[in-house]
């Protein structure tokens, strides 16, 4: 066992991740990128006996620090039930903030929210949270702690696959260490500009939003009681998400050429910007960390699979975050080509087979379709200040919230997708 480096922040335990010196060639599954989708996938398998190496280009150590990644992402209740049967809830339980309200509201920066808000109330479809924010590190290092003791996964970082092609019944896969794998099954969860993907000659349709995402950790005097809001100025929406403690991340979308100049201001002048955004219903602000950037895009792939190939998460598909689904889409690729993989393997047939390979594309693809177009959509809808379009869409809040069997369902479309849920992710 080795210690990780460079985790000592307050109320972090220091960790130890297995050193993978596994010198093994063949494996039944070979997962191309390690992060919060590509482990999941990983782990997935290995606790089914799938013997399993996920390459990561990543050092372990970095991806866990606090400087790497501010965002928090959302875990729907079925991505929490997926945390809670692979082991890995119990490790990242503490660092959860339950959801139990969120509120939908339109306006414009200078007049704040109009009266027309959409109010999502945990209450209404049960007891139970409506969704959990967890910041992305803590994810990771929860996901680290799970796949310790895991011999039935080889984790090879940092390192990457910078090739893999279909010799006879395998793929063969070459590191950038010169290092060569041989696997019944290559899976490329290498992100947006998967390299894998574009190799395989897969197609997407997508396009910039001219948007850019400003994510930054707001303190405030006053308890947020694990309420949400999704507020839409002319610019994109403004997220203003709850963590633990008296904190709440911000997803601001603004126009491309608008946002650098807010990425430049100090930092009381900064907080300025985002109390004009926020409100004053939760006090005195204040900036807690650095600041991160991202451009906004959607993309989707035309095929999720390939010989002895396929995508999943964001190599796959990339929403806007407007509805912080992103995440949630990924565990459920993960989820279900786990199954398909365990399944066929547990049937003697091949894993990487044409016929595995189709079932998991026609059971991912058309939920991922219709939540890129949805958000697609959403976006396009709330992102202007025309003022006919507003006044109609400030009149389908107010439907939308006097009609309860109508949140109900878009609650419960939030949680469980469009199509039935892997069974990793059905409790």
């Amino acid at each position: 066992m080795r210690p990780l480096a460079g985790l000592d922040q307050a109320g972090v335990e220091p960790m130890c991740l297995i050193e993978m010196a596994d010198t093994r060639a063949k494996f039944d599954v070979v997962v191309a990128g390690g992060g919060m989708v590509g482990l999941t996938l990983g782990l997935a398998l290995a606790r089914e006996g799938v013997e399993t190496a996920v390459v990561d280009g990543l050092d372990p150590a970095l991806v866990v620090d606090a400087k790497f990644d501010g965002r928090v992402s959302s875990f729907s209740p079925a991505s929490r039930r997926l945390l809670d049967a692979l082991g890995v809830w119990a490790h990242v339980e503490a660092q959860a903030q339950p959801v139990y309200d969120i509120i939908v509201g339109d306006g414009s920066v200078r007049e704040g929210a109009s009266a027309a808000l959409l109010h999502f109330d945990h209450r209404e479809i049960g007891n139970a949270p409506l969704a959990h924010m967890i910041e992305n590190r803590h994810f990771r290092m929860a996901l680290q702690r799970r796949i310790e003791g895991v011999s039935t996964l080889t984790l090879i970082a940092p390192d990457r696959v910078v090739s893999a092609g279909v010799e006879g019944n395998f793929s063969v896969v070459t590191l950038g260490s010169g290092r060569r794998l041989k696997a019944a099954l290559v899976v490329a969860a290498d992100g947006r500009e998967s390299p894998l993907r574009e190799a395989a000659g897969i197609k997407t349709v997508g396009w910039s939003y001219k948007q850019t995402g400003i994510v930054a950790t707001i303190g405030h005097e006053k308890a947020h009681d694990g309420t949400a809001y999704e507020l839409f100025f002319g610019s994109g929406p403004f997220a203003i998400l709850p963590m633990t403690g008296n904190r709440s991340s911000i997803v601001w979308s603004e126009r491309a050429d608008q946002a650098p100049a807010f990425l430049q201001l100090d930092d009381a002048a900064f907080v300025a910007e985002v109390a004009q955004r926020f409100g004053d219903q939760w006090g005195r602000l204040s900036l807690e960390g650095p600041r991160w950037s991202y451009p906004l895009s959607m993309h989707l792939a035309m095929s999720y699979v390939a010989p002895r190939f396929a995508l999943a998460g964001d190599a796959a598909h990339g929403v806007h975050p407007i509805a912080g689904q992103g995440l949630n889409l990924g565990l459920r690729d993960a989820a279900a080509l786990a199954e398909v993989i365990v399944e066929a393997r547990s049937l003697g047939l091949d894993v990487g087979s044409e016929a595995s390979l189709a079932r998991y594309q026609a059971w991912r693809r058309l939920d991922n379709a219709l939540f890129t177009a949805s958000f697609d959509a959403l976006n396009r809808l709330f992102s202007n200040d025309i003022a006919p379009v507003a006044a109609v869409r400030r009149m389908g809040l107010d439907i939308v919230d006097s009609i309860a069997p109508l949140k109900r369902f878009f609650m419960r479309q939030a949680s469980d997708g469009a199509v039935a849920l892997p069974k990793l992710m059905q409790g």
